[in-house]
Protein backbone atom coordinates (compact mmCIF):
# COMPACT_ATOMS: atom_id res chain seq x y z
CA UNK A 1 0.00 0.00 0.00
CA UNK A 2 1.41 3.30 -1.43
CA UNK A 3 1.63 6.47 0.85
CA UNK A 4 -0.57 8.04 -1.58
CA UNK A 5 -3.11 5.23 -1.07
CA UNK A 6 -3.24 5.16 2.57
CA UNK A 7 -3.90 8.68 2.39
CA UNK A 8 -6.39 8.91 -0.44
CA UNK A 9 -8.42 6.12 2.45
CA UNK A 10 -7.83 8.67 5.34
CA UNK A 11 -11.91 9.24 6.36
CA UNK A 12 -11.69 11.14 9.22
CA UNK A 13 -8.84 13.22 11.37
CA UNK A 14 -6.89 11.78 14.34
CA UNK A 15 -9.00 10.67 17.15
CA UNK A 16 -7.90 9.99 20.97
CA UNK A 17 -11.26 7.00 21.52
CA UNK A 18 -10.27 4.99 19.07
CA UNK A 19 -7.42 2.45 19.25
CA UNK A 20 -5.22 1.33 16.30
CA UNK A 21 -6.86 -1.96 14.82
CA UNK A 22 -3.30 -3.29 14.98
CA UNK A 23 -1.91 -2.66 17.68
CA UNK A 24 -4.18 -1.07 20.03
CA UNK A 25 -2.29 2.29 20.29
CA UNK A 26 -4.84 5.55 21.02
CA UNK A 27 -2.23 8.58 20.32
CA UNK A 28 -2.12 10.12 16.64
CA UNK A 29 -4.70 7.89 14.78
CA UNK A 30 -5.05 7.84 11.24
CA UNK A 31 -8.63 6.59 10.46
CA UNK A 32 -8.61 4.72 7.00
CA UNK A 33 -10.59 2.36 5.08
CA UNK A 34 -9.26 -0.71 7.46
CA UNK A 35 -10.13 1.50 10.86
CA UNK A 36 -8.11 3.63 12.53
CA UNK A 37 -4.10 3.01 12.50
CA UNK A 38 -1.14 4.63 14.09
CA UNK A 39 1.60 5.56 12.31
CA UNK A 40 3.71 3.01 13.54
CA UNK A 41 1.40 0.61 12.28
CA UNK A 42 1.14 2.73 8.73
CA UNK A 43 4.83 1.98 8.57
CA UNK A 44 5.00 -1.33 8.99
CA UNK A 45 2.62 -1.81 6.18
CA UNK A 46 3.99 0.17 3.78
CA UNK A 47 6.70 -2.22 4.84
CA UNK A 48 5.02 -5.40 3.88
CA UNK A 49 3.54 -3.92 0.71
CA UNK A 50 7.22 -3.51 -0.55
CA UNK A 51 8.45 -7.09 0.56
CA UNK A 52 5.35 -9.44 1.38
CA UNK A 53 7.60 -11.97 2.60
CA UNK A 54 7.78 -10.22 5.99
CA UNK A 55 4.52 -11.73 6.94
CA UNK A 56 6.36 -14.72 7.04
CA UNK A 57 8.86 -13.64 9.50
CA UNK A 58 6.18 -11.40 11.66
CA UNK A 59 4.21 -14.91 11.72
CA UNK A 60 7.32 -16.41 13.09
CA UNK A 61 8.05 -13.74 15.85
CA UNK A 62 5.03 -14.30 17.05
CA UNK A 63 4.97 -18.07 17.18
CA UNK A 64 1.77 -18.39 14.31
CA UNK A 65 2.04 -20.61 11.26
CA UNK A 66 2.42 -18.04 8.88
CA UNK A 67 -0.51 -17.60 6.28
CA UNK A 68 -0.60 -20.08 3.53
CA UNK A 69 -0.13 -18.71 -0.16
CA UNK A 70 -2.64 -18.87 -2.26
CA UNK A 71 -1.00 -21.54 -5.24
CA UNK A 72 -1.20 -20.33 -8.95
CA UNK A 73 -0.66 -22.16 -11.77
CA UNK A 74 2.45 -22.00 -14.34
CA UNK A 75 1.22 -20.61 -17.47
CA UNK A 76 2.62 -22.18 -20.81
CA UNK A 77 3.81 -19.20 -22.23
CA UNK A 78 6.02 -16.81 -19.82
CA UNK A 79 7.77 -13.45 -20.34
CA UNK A 80 11.47 -13.66 -20.25
CA UNK A 81 14.66 -12.26 -20.76
CA UNK A 82 18.12 -13.22 -21.66
CA UNK A 83 21.40 -12.46 -20.52
CA UNK A 84 24.99 -12.77 -21.94
CA UNK A 85 27.42 -13.30 -19.64
CA UNK A 86 31.52 -14.56 -18.85
CA UNK A 87 32.36 -16.84 -16.53
CA UNK A 88 35.96 -16.59 -14.93
CA UNK A 89 37.75 -18.77 -17.86
CA UNK A 90 36.29 -16.70 -20.40
CA UNK A 91 33.47 -19.20 -21.64
CA UNK A 92 30.16 -17.65 -22.92
CA UNK A 93 26.72 -18.06 -21.06
CA UNK A 94 23.43 -17.33 -21.58
CA UNK A 95 21.18 -17.08 -18.37
CA UNK A 96 17.29 -16.78 -19.33
CA UNK A 97 15.24 -15.66 -17.01
CA UNK A 98 11.49 -16.82 -17.26
CA UNK A 99 9.17 -13.82 -15.18
CA UNK A 100 5.53 -13.39 -14.29
CA UNK A 101 4.54 -10.39 -13.54
CA UNK A 102 7.93 -9.39 -13.44
CA UNK A 103 8.96 -11.72 -10.99
CA UNK A 104 11.52 -14.61 -11.48
CA UNK A 105 10.06 -17.51 -11.53
CA UNK A 106 12.15 -19.86 -13.56
CA UNK A 107 16.20 -19.74 -14.74
CA UNK A 108 17.85 -21.77 -17.47
CA UNK A 109 21.64 -21.54 -18.35
CA UNK A 110 23.02 -22.59 -21.49
CA UNK A 111 26.53 -22.33 -23.11
CA UNK A 112 27.43 -22.43 -26.70
CA UNK A 113 29.89 -25.12 -25.88
CA UNK A 114 27.50 -27.59 -24.21
CA UNK A 115 28.66 -30.67 -26.19
CA UNK A 116 32.54 -30.30 -25.17
CA UNK A 117 33.64 -33.12 -22.64
CA UNK A 118 35.13 -30.82 -20.34
CA UNK A 119 31.92 -28.86 -19.69
CA UNK A 120 29.47 -31.73 -18.65
CA UNK A 121 30.34 -31.83 -15.16
CA UNK A 122 30.10 -28.02 -14.87
CA UNK A 123 27.02 -28.25 -16.93
CA UNK A 124 25.61 -30.90 -14.74
CA UNK A 125 26.22 -28.97 -11.66
CA UNK A 126 24.92 -25.37 -13.21
CA UNK A 127 21.95 -27.33 -14.41
CA UNK A 128 20.98 -28.47 -10.97
CA UNK A 129 21.43 -24.77 -9.76
CA UNK A 130 19.12 -23.18 -11.84
CA UNK A 131 16.47 -26.70 -11.20
CA UNK A 132 16.63 -25.94 -7.48
CA UNK A 133 16.54 -21.88 -7.69
CA UNK A 134 13.45 -22.13 -10.24
CA UNK A 135 11.94 -24.66 -7.74
CA UNK A 136 12.76 -21.97 -5.01
CA UNK A 137 11.06 -18.86 -6.84
CA UNK A 138 8.14 -20.80 -7.29
CA UNK A 139 7.74 -21.30 -4.01
CA UNK A 140 8.07 -17.81 -3.35
CA UNK A 141 6.16 -16.18 -6.56
CA UNK A 142 3.89 -18.58 -7.44
CA UNK A 143 3.17 -20.58 -3.63
CA UNK A 144 3.90 -23.76 -5.02
CA UNK A 145 4.61 -26.06 -2.43
CA UNK A 146 8.02 -27.68 -1.70
CA UNK A 147 8.86 -31.03 -0.78
CA UNK A 148 12.10 -33.66 -0.64
CA UNK A 149 10.18 -35.92 -3.60
CA UNK A 150 10.27 -32.46 -6.11
CA UNK A 151 13.76 -31.70 -4.48
CA UNK A 152 14.78 -35.27 -5.94
CA UNK A 153 13.39 -35.53 -8.85
CA UNK A 154 15.13 -32.26 -9.82
CA UNK A 155 18.59 -33.87 -9.01
CA UNK A 156 17.76 -36.90 -11.25
CA UNK A 157 17.20 -34.66 -13.93
CA UNK A 158 20.05 -32.31 -13.45
CA UNK A 159 22.36 -35.10 -13.78
CA UNK A 160 24.31 -35.70 -17.12
CA UNK A 161 26.89 -38.56 -15.61
CA UNK A 162 27.09 -41.45 -13.69
CA UNK A 163 28.40 -40.19 -10.44
CA UNK A 164 28.48 -36.40 -10.62
CA UNK A 165 27.28 -34.24 -8.04
CA UNK A 166 23.53 -34.32 -8.16
CA UNK A 167 23.20 -38.34 -8.50
CA UNK A 168 25.51 -38.34 -5.86
CA UNK A 169 23.25 -36.11 -4.10
CA UNK A 170 19.83 -37.91 -5.06
CA UNK A 171 21.65 -41.58 -4.02
CA UNK A 172 22.05 -39.83 -0.43
CA UNK A 173 18.81 -37.47 -0.32
CA UNK A 174 16.54 -41.12 -1.30
CA UNK A 175 17.61 -42.66 2.34
CA UNK A 176 15.47 -39.67 3.72
CA UNK A 177 12.60 -40.33 1.97
CA UNK A 178 12.61 -43.60 1.89
CA UNK A 179 12.58 -43.43 5.67
CA UNK A 180 15.67 -45.02 6.32
CA UNK A 181 17.13 -44.11 9.73
CA UNK A 182 19.96 -41.89 9.71
CA UNK A 183 22.04 -44.16 11.70
CA UNK A 184 21.77 -46.97 8.27
CA UNK A 185 22.24 -43.96 6.15
CA UNK A 186 25.67 -43.29 8.13
CA UNK A 187 26.62 -47.04 7.73
CA UNK A 188 25.99 -47.49 4.28
CA UNK A 189 27.72 -44.41 3.74
CA UNK A 190 30.71 -45.79 5.87
CA UNK A 191 30.67 -49.29 3.90
CA UNK A 192 30.88 -47.17 0.68
CA UNK A 193 27.37 -49.24 -0.69
CA UNK A 194 26.25 -46.05 -1.80
CA UNK A 195 28.74 -45.60 -4.66
CA UNK A 196 28.25 -48.07 -7.30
Amino acid sequence: MSDKSIENTVLSETTAEKQCVLCGATARLTETAAGAICPHCIALTHRIAENPELLHLLARTAGIAAPAAEQREMPDVLDGIRFRTMDRDRNIWYISVSEIEGRPVELFASSAFENEQQLQARLSDLTTITRLTSLILRHIFLGEPLSLHKVLTQLQRSSRQPNDIPEMLTRILTHYETGKGKKQLFDETEKEELIP
